[in-house]
């Protein structure tokens, strides 16, 4: 039985479009929601395994914004690049040039979530140039070292586990149910039994739609490999950090040190809560985004 989201009625108040465009020599699907007239439009990179769905419950709680939510290549509804590698080069290239194919006026401000932020601090970093960026659960650190490095260890044996399976079984077992149930525990923070049983269905429903395993291979050796800290000195975009607590992908010392990097960081730390800010908090975060923006400084 489908479980209602806690945040559909915000969510339906807002008008959107799905749209696409083809980048890169192949479809790249995305939703256009809120105001077309708009004076500030924001551009949202999901994270690894998810699609647009995942960032809808921040979308809920803006106004004022047009905001546009690809679905990465290979994920969602979203083809999968025809050659290049699901790498985060491949999907900054990508980011720029969907972008650019937007022919967006007024101001651009691009948030990253999770992977989504390592690939948005690339293309930031190579010379896309947003008004304002804004990374949610930002990967501060490398994945594979410090206290939490084992448990990377032991994804990167399942996605590995998963790649030399004959390619139905691999194919079945990243889609397997009680390990995306275990995924989706483990980050889960809320008590709210009824808001956690969204969560999970959530997962269910979109943390396997994706073309095929050579695709979620590729992108989460590439989330394990980089993080945000390569990037931060060469990021000259005004920048707002938002960070969990209890994240157990980055711990919060990291994201102190993170935000040092920047030319101009602010770090805003919701307690409480983990690496599912945008299913948990989505107004905190929205606030902030909000807060952010609206003081650009101008004046200054």
């Amino acid at each position: 039985m489908p479980v209602e989201s806690p945040y559909a009625d915000q969510l339906d108040r807002i008008p959107v479009r799905e749209r696409s465009l083809i980048v890169d020599g192949a479809e790249t699907r995305f939703w256009d929601y809120g105001d077309h007239e708009a004076s500030t439009t924001i551009v949202m990179v999901h994270g690894f395994r998810g699609d647009h769905h995942g960032l809808e419950p921040v979308v809920a709680q803006l106004s004022g914004f047009r905001i546009i939510a690809p679905d990465l290549p290979g994920f969602g509804s979203s083809a999968p690049f025809p050659e290049a590698t699901h790498s985060v080069e491949g999907y900054a290239a990508w980011l720029g040039r969907f972008i650019e194919e937007l022919h967006l006026t007024g101001r651009v401000v691009l948030l990253g979530h999770s992977f989504g932020s390592i690939v948005s601090s690339a293309a930031v970093a190579g010379g896309l140039r947003p008004d304002d960026l804004i990374l949610v659960n930002p990967i501060a650190a490398p994945a594979l070292q410090g206290p939490r490095g084992v448990l990377t260890r032991l994804a990167v044996f399942y996605y590995w586990s998963s790649a030399k399976l004959p390619k139905r079984l691999g194919f079945a077992f990243l889609r397997n149910k009680g390990v995306v149930r275990i995924m989706s525990v483990a980050m889960s923070k809320t008590k709210d039994p009824t808001l956690r049983r969204w969560i999970h269905a959530q997962h269910d429903q979109y943390f396997s739609a994706f073309a095929d395993r050579e695709v979620v291979l590729e992108s989460f050796t590439a989330s394990v490999s980089h993080d945000v800290s390569e990037y931060a000195d060469r990021i000259p975009s005004r920048t707002l950090l938002v960070a969990a607590e209890r994240d157990d992908i980055t711990p919060v010392a990291a994201q102190y040190a993170l935000a040092k990097r920047f030319a101009d960081a602010q770090l805003h730390v919701i307690p409480g809560v983990g690496h599912l800010i945008h299913y948990e908090e989505p107004l905190d975060a929205a606030q902030r985004l909000t807060a952010f923006l609206a003081d650009d400084r101008t004046d200054a």
